[in-house]
């Protein structure tokens, strides 16, 4: 049996965290190991039990979501932090993906849709909701036309290679679809993560999804009827 992806939600409002607590009992597979109502408390909470996911609000008190996610993030409190906030700005985005968040959603989003996402970035993966990733797409398309191209020392290679990295995709894959050993694969992600000045994977990827790379309506991802 396949154990459940265990999270915490950290939200200042009883409602959301009621509101999640019952789609959590609703849904097989996931596990609600505590709550917390301010960022102090989700970073001591990530700190005792550790868990998959951490659901986590921006505007709250004392310390802020985007604070507790570089805690939490730095010292690896928690395999990922997901956000879930109703702000669906550049700046929040963007301050997020660089405190080490794996997610974003908004507050609107449907609980499928809220669900698809928890399973995802439990099982590793970076993505976004349905609106911000259309942000996002339109963010860096502008970029696009004014000629900015984000890490410019990769070859084309290697761009490949960051952009199937960006879409969560292991290294076997990865070389199937690229028509390349697996032995190449690793060699370019090795020096990926040197020239993105990151250490592991999990940064490459934020760093990507940071800069456009793999970014994907959620919508598309998972069609419906």
């Amino acid at each position: 049996m396949t154990a459940p992806i265990r999270i915490v939600v950290a939200d200042d409002h009883p409602i959301v965290r009621e509101g999640l607590r019952a789609l959590v009992e609703a849904t097989p597979g996931i596990e609600l190991l505590g709550e917390a109502t301010n960022g102090d408390e989700a970073v001591e909470l990530a700190r005792r039990v550790r868990p998959d996911v951490v659901l986590m609000d921006l505007a709250m008190p004392g310390r802020n979501g985007i604070e507790a996610t570089r805690v939490i993030a730095a010292n690896g409190w928690a395999s990922a932090v997901l956000i879930l906030t109703m702000f669906g700005d550049d700046e929040s985005i963007f301050a997020a993906m660089r405190a080490g968040a794996r997610g974003y959603l908004l507050k609107d989003a449907g609980h499928d849709e809220m669900r698809r996402a928890i399973e995802a970035v439990g099982g590793g993966e970076a993505i976004f909701g349905a609106g911000v990733a259309q942000r996002m797409v339109g963010f860096f398309a502008r970029a696009r036309e004014l000629g900015v191209q984000p890490f410019p020392d990769l070859t084309d290679r290697e761009r490949e290679v960051l952009e199937e990295l960006a879409r969560g995709v292991g290294n076997a894959t990865i070389a199937l679809r690229l028509g390349i050993s697996l032995k190449t694969v690793r060699n370019h992600v090795s020096t990926i993560l040197s020239k993105l000045m990151v250490v592991d994977r999990a940064q490459a990827i934020v760093r990507a999804r940071e800069a456009g790379f793999g970014v994907r309506d959620e919508r598309t991802r998972h069609p419906t009827g």
